[in-house]
């Protein structure tokens, strides 16, 4: 294969190729440092493989299940991280933030009776303004992120603990609205139709993308590539729904989780303001010449992180059925931010996408379920969890050195 070929657009070669230009296109990407969420795929699978074949029950549909519930909460907060991450910044105040929220919800709900979607709503925008006040202070006084949030972890813990009160923990009723979040499953027919509306916005948003790149004259995928990519989601959805529904049924936690992933994947790459996301992450000073209100970029990105973290927060609320002092304590930050990074959003700023939490949660979450399925203690977790995450920013360093050298960083 020659130089010309590999430094063209990719994009060129599949329109001229089709399926066969995909496998040229894919070289030239990984001769790039283009490597997306490849690393993290080919890991996961190797993951499952060892886990199924050394228990022989770990790709059970009940396993599956818990799997699917498990990775739900961290992976909302995780989606905060993202775009955080996206702008070269961090977030270290998303754990206790989820835990002040959900206690927020839990004293509206069980202690004052407020409708349990209006104490939710009135959390979620304590979250939003807490949030928005640390990227405020972070850009206009050029803190540094890790300092503010740092800052924010100590003082939404005290908040937290304040706001529980003596008795520390406040349980939600069993089987009520906020309970059901995390408890609830879907019928087999209704797992079904999620499945379909998934496949049928696949295909728009791939058919749609591609007619409105021919209209512009630029380079777009064929319609046979698009219509193998929409057999691939099919598959996997179509597959996933049939194990989920031999358990219980697709839980609703995870088409809460679902539901976020495709709205922040259309938030970043069809929207004005995703594109100027990645542009501050990219390249700040760039961005500012280039007429982007950068401040107010970091400011809701950081209202946004505080947003998804009271989310987050309610769903490990829910999941236990109480919110208490160790709502969002614990180990939940670190994996949250592992979880991102492992899936693929640089530590550098402006490369990543919204299936990063996704991807992550689902390492994290399948590298917790095996070991616990084979018996390993907690200290076992660690150390494998550590070692993944170790690998995944090695990765991500060695990727973002191949794009410089090809001038693409």
């Amino acid at each position: 294969m020659t130089t010309d070929v590999l430094e063209r657009d990719p994009r060129l070669i599949v329109q001229e190729q089709g399926l066969r230009g995909m496998g040229r296109a894919f070289v030239t990407r990984i001769r790039n440092g283009e490597l997306g969420s490849l690393p993290v795929i080919i890991g996961l699978i190797l993951i499952w493989a060892i886990f199924q074949a050394d228990t022989g029950n770990f790709i059970s549909p009940s396993n599956l299940n818990n799997l699917a519930v498990d990775i739900s909460y961290g992976g909302l907060i995780s989606l905060g991280i993202v775009m955080v991450l996206l702008l070269g910044e961090i977030d270290l105040s998303v754990g206790s933030m989820s835990g002040l929220c959900a206690a927020i919800t839990a004293v509206l709900n069980v202690q004052h009776g407020w409708n349990p979607w209006l104490a939710i709503l009135v959390a979620v925008l304590a979250g939003a303004a807490l949030g928005a006040f640390q990227g405020f202070v972070f850009s206009a006084f050029t803190v540094p992120s890790f300092v503010v949030t740092l800052a924010g972890l100590l003082a939404f813990l005290g908040l937290q603990l304040k706001v529980l009160g003596k008795t520390g923990t406040i349980n939600f009723p069993f089987g009520g609205t906020i309970s059901n979040l995390t408890n609830y499953h879907f019928s087999d027919a209704i797992g079904y139709l999620f499945a379909i509306i998934g496949v049928v916005l696949f295909a728009l948003s791939m058919a749609a993308k591609a007619l409105q790149q021919r209209r512009a004259g630029l380079p777009a995928q064929p319609w046979t590539v698009i219509a193998a990519g929409t057999l691939g989601v099919a598959i996997v959805l179509f597959v996933s729904v049939w194990e989920l529904n031999r358990s219980l049924g697709v839980p609703l936690a995870l088409v809460i989780f679902l539901g976020f992933v495709l709205l922040f994947a259309v938030i970043t790459t069809r929207t004005q303001y995703g594109r100027h996301v990645f542009a501050v992450g990219g390249n700040i000073e760039a961005a500012r010449r280039a007429g982007v209100q950068t401040r107010m970029v970091q400011i809701t990105v950081f209202s946004i992180a505080g947003a998804m973290a009271a989310i987050g927060g309610v769903m490990s609320a829910s999941y236990v059925d109480s919110a208490s002092q160790s709502t969002g304590g614990s180990d939940l930050l670190l994996y949250t931010i592992a979880a991102a990074v492992i899936g693929g959003t640089s530590l550098f700023g402006g490369r990543g996408s919204a299936w990063s939490a996704l991807l992550g949660w689902l390492v994290i979450g399948s590298i917790y379920q095996g070991m616990f399925l084979i018996g390993l203690q907690s200290d076992a977790q660690y150390l494998v969890i550590g070692g993944v995450l170790l690998a995944a920013a090695i990765i991500d360093a060695l990727s973002r050195r191949g794009r410089a050298g090809r001038g693409r960083a």
